[in-house]
């Protein structure tokens, strides 16, 4: 979806300004909502590109109000709360209201290590032909979907070089919406900076894409 997430290319939001050797967590509750949205994570209950998806529903004006972990806490609760796994009033008390049922069982903290070395891959070993090969001169598609997509807009409708095939990889498109994984090949896809920027760009430089089938047309 078009919003104000898919920041790349966008001007007038100031300079970034990185930390040097800045901590982990700059605040306890940092480390507690990274724990949190781990634990629910761990259920399998939503799809990494639900999650992102239902983040980027967030209003834009508090979307930019909030920083990371702050956005992270939003999606807990609206994720918490749509489901009926909790509801808003438990949130705010933090008391477990009456006659609800919690059917999901709590990660514990003796299976934290196992489920974080498993891992939750998206790449599928499923035989697929490649629709592009390395070499190949392609164009990002020019596509608007209300809905999420990992294609930025800033590569929309741009020409580039398939640079690699990285393999078969859950397409998060329709993942997002629940209809299913649609696996296909997904590549790093070269830019000139100019192609994506124009003249102010410098001439040599470039920036590489992760890009699936869906994205791309032949150039």
């Amino acid at each position: 979806m078009n919003g104000v997430h898919d920041m790349g290319g966008m001007q007038d939001f100031g300079p970034v300004r990185p930390e040097k050797n800045p901590p982990v967590f700059h605040a306890r509750w940092d480390g507690r909502i990274t724990a949190i949205y781990s634990a629910i994570g761990a259920q399998g209950k939503w799809a990494i590109d639900f999650r992102r998806w239902t983040r980027e529903l967030l209003p834009p004006a508090e979307y930019l109000s909030l920083n990371y972990y702050q956005r992270q806490y939003a999606l807990i609760v609206e994720l918490l709360t749509s489901s009926r796994m909790v509801t808003r009033a438990e949130i705010e008390t933090g008391r477990r209201a009456r006659n609800t049922e919690k059917a999901v069982p709590a990660l514990s903290a003796a299976n934290v290590g196992e489920w974080f070395a498993r891992g939750n891959s998206k790449k599928r070993e499923v035989a697929v032909a490649p629709a592009f090969k390395a070499g190949q001169r392609v164009r990002a598609r020019n596509i608007n979907p209300p809905t999420h997509t990992r294609l930025p807009r800033y590569a929309r409708g741009k020409f580039g070089v398939i640079e690699g095939d990285h393999g078969v990889f859950v397409f998060p498109d329709t993942n997002a919406q629940g209809l299913g994984e649609k696996p296909q090949h997904l590549y790093s896809v070269r830019f000139m900076a100019r192609e994506l920027w124009g003249d102010q760009a410098k001439p040599k430089d470039t920036v590489v894409v992760a890009l699936w089938d869906d994205y791309l047309e032949s150039a």
